[in-house]
């Protein structure tokens, strides 16, 4: 005897574009009164497009400024470890603490330190890295771009 198997292949959404935005805000205000207005928005992307990677310089980095940066990175690791080991600690669980975000933050300076001192003058600068769009495309499921489309004409 012999069974019929069958194996259904659910097409995936063909999405269109509804608009093109300039900012992220406009498209979320977009997608934001779509939800209010009842549509089903789980049918909608918003795709950035013309994608750039961007870093905003922030400013010089000194000797001082790295021991500074290293002994803060130090000081939160520090009390992450100080916290996960004064979990076991029945008493001194402040001094484990305090001691841990001291060592730290010593160990976070000469590690910014020697950090700074090993790139040689090669990047006397601090950064912020980031990835901006141009546009905003929001995409809804070709068969709801009509409802949508009337939603957002409102």
């Amino acid at each position: 005897m012999s069974e019929d198997i069958r194996t259904e292949q659910v097409a995936a959404p063909q999405y269109q574009v509804l608009r093109v935005v300039p900012k992220y805000d406009e498209a979320q205000r977009i997608v934001d009164h779509l939800a209010d207005s009842k549509f089903p928005v789980e049918h909608v992307r918003i795709v950035g497009t013309g994608l750039r990677w961007v870093e905003q310089v922030t400013g010089r980095m000194t000797y001082g400024k790295a021991a500074l940066l290293g002994a803060a990175a130090g000081a939160w690791f520090g009390l992450l470890l100080g916290l996960l080991i004064g979990i076991f600690v029945v008493v001194g669980w402040l001094a484990v603490i305090l001691w841990s975000v001291i060592l730290g933050a010593v160990w976070g300076l000469v590690f910014g330190l020697l950090g700074h001192a090993v790139s040689g003058g090669r990047r006397d600068f601090s950064s912020v890295k980031g990835i901006e769009a141009s546009s905003y495309e929001i995409l809804v499921d070709a068969r709801f771009l009509n409802e949508a489309a009337a939603k957002v004409d409102r």
